[in-house]
């Protein structure tokens, strides 16, 4: 993940997602448009003068084939079928029980299942945001003579308006380190308080566990005359040297065994 998001590759998402964003926004303004329609039925004058409402200005083939169809509904589907995909790779390795003798597999999948519930609550109320008002505009084209309550229309229209409000917040409560940026931010810049330098380069997403057994290295008998020693005697020199004392205890929580010299030779 470190190695693939990187700052650069990450503003550079960015810049094009917001290029994308004015592109579509702005496409009405570039020609489609109401206005060769409106022209040709004789509803606007040579003056141009017309009442501003959203469907008298702009087309619903726009609305539907272009904003629905091309920029809304594929990249919705795109990334359901992604998040599917996480679940299921993220449950399978659960189901696994690996461990490994770095991390604790386990723990890493459940904080990935958890931020991928995050994005996917966001995920659901983006489409239940923004579906209502395209829903409508489909009925709009594809059946002009039905009636759209203006009331469901206007309920649909605030629901895209919220739906930015209410991502911050999902970030707020759903992940740490949002939540605890936002926090420091608040406090900085309108509490007016001193608060630690935000770090925006660190990332609390760690690498990838090894999940991979590692094959245990034998540990190599040294020969000292006609003895063996476990450690290797190298191993042994590089070792801070004990405190000689007359007696070694072997001690347990239980009881403490005093061992004959004889034995403590056989045992080392």
């Amino acid at each position: 993940y470190k190695r693939v998001v990187t700052s650069r590759r990450a503003g550079l998402a960015v810049v094009i997602c917001w290029t994308v964003a004015f592109i579509v926004g702005l496409t009405p303004m570039l020609g489609w448009n109401n206005l060769k329609r409106l022209q040709q039925n004789g509803t606007i004058g040579s003056n141009l003068v017309i009442t501003c409402q959203f469907e008298n200005v702009i087309s619903m083939d726009y609305m539907v084939y272009f904003n629905f169809f091309g920029c809304v509904l594929p990249p919705l589907l795109l990334m359901l079928v992604i998040y599917v995909e996480i679940f299921y790779m993220i449950h399978k390795q659960l189901n696994k029980k690996i461990t490994s003798s770095y991390s604790d597999p386990n723990k890493y999948y459940d904080k990935e299942l958890n931020l991928a519930k995050s994005l996917v609550l966001v995920l659901v109320l983006f489409a239940i945001s923004w579906l209502p008002l395209h829903i409508i505009n489909c009925i709009t084209l594809f059946c002009p003579q039905c009636n759209n309550p203006m009331v469901l229309l206007y309920i649909a229209i605030l629901l895209t308006h919220g739906n930015s409000a209410v991502n911050p917040v999902v970030y707020a409560f759903r992940i740490k380190k949002f939540r605890t940026t936002f926090q420091k931010i608040w406090q900085q810049y309108f509490c007016c308080k001193e608060t630690l330098v935000l770090d925006f380069q660190q990332s609390d997403r760690k690498d990838m566990p090894n999940l991979q057994p590692q094959p245990a290295t034998p540990l190599q008998p040294a020969h000292v005359g006609d003895f063996k020693s476990y450690p290797p005697l190298e191993l042994q020199l590089q070792q801070a040297p004990l405190e000689l004392q007359d007696e070694q205890r072997l001690k347990t929580p239980q009881q403490t065994y005093k061992l004959h010299p004889f034995m403590e030779q056989n045992a080392a």
